[in-house]
């Protein structure tokens, strides 16, 4: 029981380590199927055909044999005999090879049949592979949720982990989103050790502490948005994408109020370049999520969410317009409609409610500024320069550069970025390392709900 307990820790130790040594990319020639369905064989039931019949020989009777009365007669007899069931055994056996050798044809026909149906599966199998291949080395958002979907399917975890997700790519800033199901803290091993009391003739589990459920805990969740990440980008064959962000939650029970629940554990947006200079070999793993920027639960194992980076149904389309369908839309202003200064207001008066004392600049003569905030906090506080895009299209590094240029003419402490869009990863990179808050449109319609205001984007159709 000791070692089936150490195997299941050491497991849960080892998930990002054992990705390290395996190619996670996906070969198109390995998909196609070739054509080795078995040849024809006889089967054994007919294996063996019917025997031709010899005929017998009757041999005259001798001299002395001749000498007794009636011999002549018998012989002729005889011959009569014999050659009347030679006749009827070589009848059965052309009637037997007749049915023997149709009974092979028919064999016959049911194997070509069937090599016939497996040859028409594997060219359209191979169609299959090879359209999926042309539209993914044409970047088609379709093509790449495929392929990377068959990616993170051929990863292999511990049984009893969910591996249930879903994906979305935006093909503007070659963002892939990975929404994905973590397993629940029930997978740390309750038990620490198990003793023999000879005393009572009986087995103890010495329960695991608390404090090390969670580290084992967040050790897992961290394992696995950094694997799925780093299996993600080795099997990009084309460079398609460019950002990957990592939203992995939990199905769990609301203490409080005894009801379903679904948390957010931990969200993490990580550019290509940066993520490819990591060695996942020697990292520490809460380190290197720090260092990425990304939203950790400080308590998993409580069901503490965290806001998600990207909101995935903002992001993929499909699911936007089924609650477009579902939900009342006169009751859920489209932000799109807004004037540029009624969007400035709105997001001033979010800031506002989030506790920020904030004024609006006028329209003109702004000096790049479309509101200012303070924060009154001591030490964390200070001057926010806020600016607003409502914009259709990927803001771009320069919308960002003009952001950090303002801050620095107005002294700020912090440049905050909304937009309605989202960002390319140029102006990820730009903002890495510098006191600057991108908040795309998924994340605004998030705040927003937060402080009970529904809204909703749509952007408009025409061009």
């Amino acid at each position: 029981m000791n070692a089936d307990l150490a195997s299941e820790v050491s497991e849960l130790n080892a998930l990002l380590a054992h990705t390290l040594s395996i190619n996670d990319t996906i070969q198109f020639d390995d998909l196609r199927l070739e054509d080795d369905f078995p040849a024809f064989t006889i089967p054994t039931a007919l294996a063996q055909a019917p025997t031709a019949p010899v005929r017998n020989t009757i041999r005259p009777p001798g001299f002395v044999a001749r000498m007794v009365p009636g011999a002549s007669k018998r012989h002729q007899q005889a011959l009569l005999i014999e050659e009347q069931r030679f006749s009827e055994a070589i009848s059965a056996y052309e009637n037997a090879a007749i049915k023997h050798t149709s009974a092979i044809n028919n064999e016959r026909k049911k194997h070509k049949t069937s090599h016939d149906l497996f040859l028409a599966k594997v060219r359209q199998r191979n169609q299959e592979v090879d359209e999926l291949e042309n539209a993914y080395r044409n970047a088609e958002a379709d093509a790449i949720v495929t392929y990377n979907t068959m990616v993170l399917e051929k990863s292999r975890y511990p049984e009893n982990f969910p591996q249930e997700f879903r994906l979305a790519y935006v093909p503007e800033s070659k963002e892939l989103v990975v929404e994905y199901e973590l397993p629940p803290v029930a997978i740390v091993p309750e038990a620490d050790s198990y003793k023999y009391v000879k005393s009572s003739d009986s087995i103890n589990g010495k329960p695991r502490k608390k404090a090390d459920i969670k580290d084992l805990y967040q050790d897992v969740v961290a394992s696995v948005a950094l694997r799925t990440i780093h299996e993600i980008f080795e099997a990009d064959q084309m460079d398609c994408v460019q950002v990957a962000v990592f939203n992995g939650f939990v199905h769990g029970v609301n203490p409080a109020t005894g009801k379903d629940m679904t948390s957010h554990l931990i969200s993490v947006r990580a550019t290509k370049e940066t993520f490819l200079g990591i060695d996942l070999a020697r990292i520490d793993k809460k380190a290197c999520l720090r260092n990425l920027g990304a939203n950790v639960s400080p308590r998993p194992d409580e069901l503490q969410a965290v806001k998600p980076i990207v909101d995935f149904n903002r992001i993929d389309k499909r699911f936007v317009e089924q609650s477009d369908v579902l939900a009342d839309l006169e009751a859920r202003p489209n932000l799109m409609d807004l004037s540029p200064f009624e969007f400035e207001n709105l997001v001033s008066n979010l800031f506002d409610r989030m506790g920020l004392e904030t004024k609006q600049t006028r329209s003109s003569r702004d000096g790049g500024v479309d509101a200012v905030a303070f924060d009154a906090r001591p030490v964390l506080g200070g001057k926010v320069v806020i600016q607003c895009k409502r914009y259709r299209n990927t803001v771009g590094v320069s919308a960002v550069r003009d952001l950090y240029g303002t801050m620095l003419n107005e002294g700020a402490n912090k440049g905050i970025l909304v937009a309605t869009s989202g960002y390319g990863q140029d102006a990820f990179e730009f903002s890495k390392d510098k006191p600057i808050e991108l908040i795309d449109g998924g994340g605004l319609l998030y705040l927003l709900k937060e402080v009970g205001v529904n809204a909703r984007i749509v952007f408009p159709t025409d061009g």
